[in-house]
This record gives C-alpha cells, sequence and structure tokens, in this order.
C-alpha cells in the first residue's frame, strides 16, 4: 500500500513543544524587544557554552555567520580562501562577496568533506584561509587540517551550518577553528522559525569585531569605525532556539538510530551504498545521503511511491554558471562530480517511525532488484 512519507516533518517535532514553543514567543511578545537584546544574549551564551567556545555572535542567517567570520579576519582581494566544491552555496559565495578567491579542492569520497591531502597540495603565499565544511552533519578530518593550518600560519574557519552537535574525537563541531559558523534554518537539527545563524569562537578580539561588524561596523549607535552590515538574530527566533536547543542532542541520537537502521538493511542491497562515518566521529546525520546506481531512476521512482528525497548537490560549486570566472571545468574535480551524480538524501528526521522507514527500504530495493 502506497505511504506518503516526507523528507522532514517540522509539523511532528512542532507538535511535542507547541506550548513550550508559544510560552517563549509570549514572553518577547510581552516585552517588545525583537533584535537582538536579553533572549539573544541568553541564546549566545547558551551555544557558546554547548560547543565549549567563549562566545557566541547571533546572525541573520548561516550565510551571513561565514561572511562575518571572513570579514572580521579581514580577508579580501587578493588572498585565497581553499574550500570545497561541494557544500552550499553560501560557502563559496561568501569568500567571492569579499573579493577574494576560492580555491576548491576535491572530497574524500567516503565522507563527503574536504580532502585533507587537497589541500596541502593547494596552499600558496596567497592563502590566508581554509574554510572547512562539515557536510551532512559529519566533521571533517580537523586534526589533520588543523595542523596544515598551523604549519603554514592561516586561519581555519569551520562551516558547521549542517552539523551543530557533531563530535570529531570528543570534540565540537565549530570549536576547533579560530571560528565556527552554524545555520539555524528551519530544516537544521537546531531550526528557528525563519532564517538565523551563529558564529561560535575562544578568540574574544575575533568576537567583539564580529559583534561590531554585525551593526554595521560600530560599536556605538551612529558612529561607525568600519564599514560593516546588517546581521542580527530576532528575539522571536532566539526563544524558540532555546527551547529547541534542550531536545537538540535527544534529537540527534534518534536521528542516529535511524541511520543504523538504514545502515543495516540498505547494505545488503546491491547498488546502494550507505553513507560512512570516519572513525572518532559522531554524526548528527542532518541528511542521510547514500550512493545510488541510477540515482535519478531511484528519485523518480521513490517520488512516484510518495517518498520524499532529495539531491545535495546536483551541481558542484566550480561548474556553476556564476563561478565560471574561475575557469573551472568538467573533470577537475573527479569525487565531487561523481558524488553530485549518484547521491540522494533519505528521510532521517526524529519523529520519522519505523513503518515509514520499512517502507522506504522496501521500496529502494523493489527499484534496485528490477
Amino acid at each position: 500500500m502506497k505511504k506518503n512519507v516526507k523528507l522532514l516533518d517540522l509539523v511532528r517535532q512542532y507538535g511535542g513543544i507547541r506550548d513550550e514553543i508559544a510560552a517563549a514567543i509570549g514572553e518577547v511578545m510581552d516585552s517588545q524587544y525583537f533584535i537582538l537584546g536579553p533572549k539573544v544574549e541568553k541564546f549566545e551564551e547558551a551555544v557558546a557554552s554547548y560547543c565549549g567556545t567563549g562566545h557566541g555572535i547571533g546572525t541573520a542567517s548561516g550565510t551571513d555567520a561565514i561572511l562575518l567570520a571572513l570579514m572580521a579576519l579581514e580577508i579580501g582581494p587578493g588572498d585565497e580562501v581553499i574550500t570545497t566544491p561541494y557544500t552550499f552555496f553560501s560557502t563559496v559565495s561568501s569568500i567571492t562577496r569579499l573579493g577574494a578567491t576560492p580555491v576548491m579542492v576535491d572530497i574524500d569520497p567516503a565522507t563527503f568533506n574536504i580532502s585533507p591531502e587537497r589541500i596541502e597540495e593547494a596552499v600558496t603565499e596567497r592563502t590566508r584561509a581554509i574554510l572547512v565544511v562539515h557536510l551532512f552533519g559529519q566533521t571533517a578530518e580537523m586534526d589533520t587540517i588543523t595542523k596544515i593550518a598551523e604549519s603554514k600560519g592561516i586561519h581555519v574557519v569551520e562551516d558547521a551550518c549542517q552539523s551543530i552537535g557533531a563530535l570529531y574525537r570528543g570534540r565540537q563541531a565549530g570549536s576547533m577553528g579560530i571560528a565556527g559558523c552554524f545555520s539555524f534554518f528551519p530544516s537544521k537539527n537546531l531550526g528557528g522559525f525563519g532564517d538565523g545563524g551563529m558564529v561560535v569562537t575562544s578568540d574574544a578580539e575575533l568576537a567583539a569585531r564580529i559583534r561590531m561588524l554585525r551593526v554595521h561596523g560600530g560599536k556605538e549607535r551612529y558612529y561607525h569605525d568600519v564599514v560593516g552590515i546588517n546581521s542580527r538574530l530576532d528575539a522571536l527566533q532566539a526563544a524558540v532556539l532555546l527551547v529547541k536547543l534542550r531536545y537538540l542532542d535527544g534529537w540527534s541520537a534518534r536521528r542516529r538510530g535511524n541511520a543504523e537502521y538504514y545502515d543495516g538493511r540498505l547494505s545488503l542491497v546491491g547498488g546502494i551504498e550507505p553513507p560512512a562515518v570516519a572513525e572518532g566521529c559522531v554524526s548528527i546525520y542532518n541528511q542521510y545521503v547514500i550512493r545510488a546506481r541510477d540515482r535519478d531512476g531511484l528519485k523518480a521512482f521513490l517520488a512516484g511511491e510518495g517518498i520524499g528525497c532529495e539531491v545535495y548537490y546536483p551541481v558542484p560549486l566550480h561548474l556553476q554558471r556564476c563561478f565560471s570566472f574561475l575557469g573551472g571545468r568538467k573533470g577537475d574535480l573527479p569525487e565531487s562530480e561523481r558524488a553530485a551524480e549518484e547521491t540522494l538524501a533519505l528521510p532521517v528526521y526524529p519523529e520519522l517511525e519505523r513503518e515509514e522507514q520499512d517502507y522506504v527500504i522496501d521500496r529502494i530495493t523493489a527499484f534496485m532488484s528490477r
């Protein structure tokens, strides 16, 4: 019998915390304090504490979190930033918006994260930073990457927009570079009721600079030291996220349980490769991404069977038209290109029922056995 299994069902999550959310929003409405303020400060402190960093700076989005971290490091024209092409658009666009040059290197085919070996080969005298992406909820190989950065005298910034709560050898995503950047877009493991983001850092001077840059570059209203941007976290978002933060680890654990169930069943299906988790890493499975023979055929089939699934990402960034000025060509980064052609994300959200997972697995098996 055909079922309807969504890729993500936020209505189920909301149903369990509706009253807490309403009370939190009510407090903001009563205060009429909507931009920054006490709720945002409390949330910044909570996230910084969760990550084990000294400071959290709320921003209007995850994109702005990345942009502000790079701005605070004074990255600009003439500088190079090494990163990955297999990621969301804002990773690379944040570099180009500052006039710097993104140097995209290939990924580890097992984890989909940036390859440390490729990073070392790409460092030049113009390299100012490595913008590491912790993709799909799993951290990159940070020990190797930070050693490379230290030996070259360059910064590591973590794009942890998909990975709040992920662990690398006991350390939280976002806490291992000079700055970590998070997104609270509604579909994230910790998602708000709109856009929102945060930078975490243990560098007090950097934190102060980011705080200044997010309010048009001024420490005092109407007095501007530098040209900043307007990127402030709303108090309503902070209130919602404070409630959800209390549930984050439990939700992530249930995602891991769902992922383990998929792993056990899908590993027996020919033409399907479940995702790998690197030794020493704990994934939060922001997405559960398989490789599949005839990925596009499988995606169309599952959609027809009522199963939500998604391709992250169909065109790696070195082949996007807007970045053609960088000179990227097909074949330059073969693992990123292969991942773009083979990967498919399946439902893995915490409230997913086992019966629904069984249906997804059954339908995948039916297609692959044809």
